[in-house]
């Protein structure tokens, strides 16, 4: 049955009411509700769309710059941050109150990459993504939601180079020789309409709603198998894709706490969880989804109805069945109203990113790193009982993203960075991650500067290898992670000295600071300094041959890339983690230039540190670690020295 046969339509009035018919066939779906929303009124599915009148009481606001991006989850923010920090004028729009996106205090989804959990140790990224991890343990040992949206606002806010609309959402986009020159977007809260024009223009929405006002190419749905000989794929294209999720927390409050399911509550049995454990129930379930065989867009409002009488009832099950008394002391304290979305449109671009890809791992213009398997869903979620509710299919190696995958085909000025870039459906389900979101985010903000700095179209970039490999040491100077590249910048003074350390172990040697590589491979190879720290701490120090000129110093710290670090309500995945200054990195430290202090710095927990000052010229420069955040050993990847 195809989609538009799941609806009558019954005249009403002057226009059509539609009215749900019934599931797809074959779909293992409850009868209706008892007091469900009629959702045929606020949702119609093919409804007409007519053109708004002029708005009197809104007031038209121009603004301009050099980037506008659209959508405020860790992918928008990340190219947000990236961008600015490079000098460019960012416009960044937010439709929620709060930043953050699928991590944020309305949905509570942890953020997951590269090292999948604890699966592929060692592999976390480095970059924005990481900066905001280690400031979140740092300060957020009580693991708050709402702290985390602070953290976000807070580096958004204040990036002098930003600026932030949230609760402004964008409708239509107008075009110019092919390209964006403006779009609009509206904050009815305080009853503005912006007209915004800029260069370059990113999709983060996630939904591809910039991409789709843009006329910019797209694919919904799964890609039949015989297109790209995808194990993955279905035998048969359709328009399905993964559900929705909405979470919950609950907490043991010590004495029974009763619970009664509201009246359209689904009634869970043992059955419906044959393939969905409920061992602990303190952080609510990903299964819990619902919602890819219908339209993730236009039936949003039927979702969140249905995953929700889902949640209460599965929270029924484990208060009222009888089969967990230890939930006696338990209650729920929180629910998210928000589905959290994982697939809807994706943007082509001039690299349609495949499974096969993903597989292979590399790519010659890669700017970010992905490592989470390709990790699929029934796309009838919960409503599918008798089929586990994942199918995985686990790539060898982390693998690299491609530049030509995160602009658009068509659009010459349109970038995508987060779950809606260049990707099949099979290779969508690993690239949707928030991590690797963020890594993309930052690739496309970087990249962004680049293409204003030299004038460039982002295909025009992506054409050059000279410019992406110039692309590629931009990056990793941020310390963005990239399998298999590595540090050759040649502005990078550090490369052309020698060093020495007050001491150093076998397997981690001084000199590795200046191999290029900014992270250890688990059970293969170390590169960083590693020195016991004496009474008077440890110190490592580069010599030139003959004096030189600088006036940056970047160093990078070890912050334990081995242990899983993310803010979750998952007791199971934060046991290990340090929700504190990560105990293998430098605390305390003096950057000296002879007897020239440069730097003095107490209390450190980031990776990437950067000191700037008036440009000196000297043969030597030392790093003299004094404390560590709790290891015995110094801990050192890169020093850089930059003109």
């Amino acid at each position: 049955m195809k989609r538009r046969d799941l609806f009558s339509t019954i005249p009403f009035t002057g226009y059509s009411l539609y009215v749900f018919a019934g599931p797809a066939e074959g779909a293992q779906q409850p009868s209706p509700l008892a007091g469900a929303p009629r959702f045929e009124l606020i949702a119609p599915p093919g409804a007409r769309r007519g053109r708004l009148g002029v708005e009197p009481h809104m007031t038209l606001v121009e603004l301009e710059a050099d980037v506008c991006v659209a959508g405020g989850g860790l992918a928008g923010l990340c190219a947000a941050l990236a961008a600015a920090r490079r000098g460019a004028r960012v416009i960044l729009l937010q439709d929620r109150s709060r930043l953050g996106g699928n991590s944020s205090s309305e949905v509570k989804m942890h953020v997951v990459g590269a090292n999948s959990h604890k699966g592929r140790a060692g592999w976390r990224e480095g970059g924005l993504i990481e900066e905001l991890r280690l400031d979140d343990a740092a300060n957020n040992p009580q693991r708050s939601w709402e702290l985390w949206d602070l953290l976000l606002y807070d580096k958004v806010v204040s990036e002098p180079n930003i600026t932030l609309l949230l609760e402004t959402t964008l409708y239509s986009a107008a075009k110019q020789n092919g390209r964006i020159a403006s779009v609009m977007a509206r904050c009815d809260k305080s009853e503005h309409l912006y007209r915004i024009k800029a260069a370059h223009f990113v999709d983060a929405t996630g939904d591809s709603r910039l991409a789709l006002e843009a006329g910019a190419e797209f694919r919904t749905g799964r890609e039949a198998r015989s297109e790209f000989n995808e194990s993955l794929a279905p035998v048969k294209a359709d328009q399905e894709t993964l559900g929705s999720s909405i979470l919950f927390t609950s907490r043991d409050y010590g004495r029974p706490m009763p619970y009664t399911p509201p009246k359209w509550a689904r009634k869970v049995t043992k059955e419906h969880l044959k393939f969905r454990g409920v061992r602990a129930w303190e952080y609510g379930y990903w299964w819990i989804a619902w919602g890819g065989d219908y339209d993730t867009i236009r039936d949003n409002e039927r979702i969140r109805f249905q995953l929700l009488s889902i949640l209460t009832g599965v929270w029924d099950y484990i208060k009222n069945s009888g089969n967990h008394p230890d939930s006696a002391n338990w209650a729920l304290d929180w629910v998210g109203m928000m589905p959290g979305k994982r697939g809807s449109r994706r943007v082509v671009g001039d690299h349609l990113l495949t499974e096969h890809d993903l597989l292979r791992g590399t790519f010659d213009d890669a700017v970010a790193m992905g490592g989470w398997p390709m990790d699929d869903h029934p796309p009838g979620g919960f409503d599918r009982a008798d089929l586990p509710p994942n199918t995985v299919l686990r790539t060898p190696e982390v693998f690299n993203i491609p530049l030509r995958s995160l602009y658009s085909k068509n659009v010459p000025n349109l970038w995508m960075a987060g779950r809606n870039i260049s990707t099949t459906h099979a290779a969508f389900t690993s690239t949707r991650v928030m991590a690797t979101c963020a890594c993309v985010g930052q690739a496309v903000g970087t990249a962004i500067t680049q293409c204003l700095d030299q004038k460039l179209t982002p295909r025009q970039l992506a054409q050059n290898p000279a410019r992406v490999t110039q692309l590629q040491q931009a990056l990793l100077r941020d310390d963005q992670s990239l399998r298999g590249v590595h540090n050759q910048d040649p502005a990078d003074l550090a490369r052309q000295a020698a060093v020495e350390a007050s001491g150093e172990l076998p397997h981690a040697p001084a000199k590795n600071v200046l191999n290029g590589w900014v992270r250890d491979i688990p059970g293969k190879e170390v590169h960083q300094w590693q020195a016991r720290m004496g009474e008077d701490g440890a110190w490592i120090e580069l010599r030139w041959p003959k004096p030189v000129t600088f006036r940056e110093v970047q160093l990078t710290f070890d912050t334990g890339f081995q242990r899983e670090l993310t803010l979750t309500s998952a007791d199971g995945h934060n046991k290990g983690m340090v929700r504190a200054p990560q105990p293998e990195t430098v605390r305390d430290y003096r950057l000296l230039a002879g007897a020239r202090e440069l730097a003095t710095v107490k209390g450190n927990h980031q990776r990437l540190n950067r000191h700037k000052f008036e440009p000196l010229t000297t043969d030597h420069l030392r790093v003299h670690v004094t404390a560590t955040n709790g290891s015995d050993l110094a801990r050192l990847f890169e020093i850089r020295c930059y003109a």
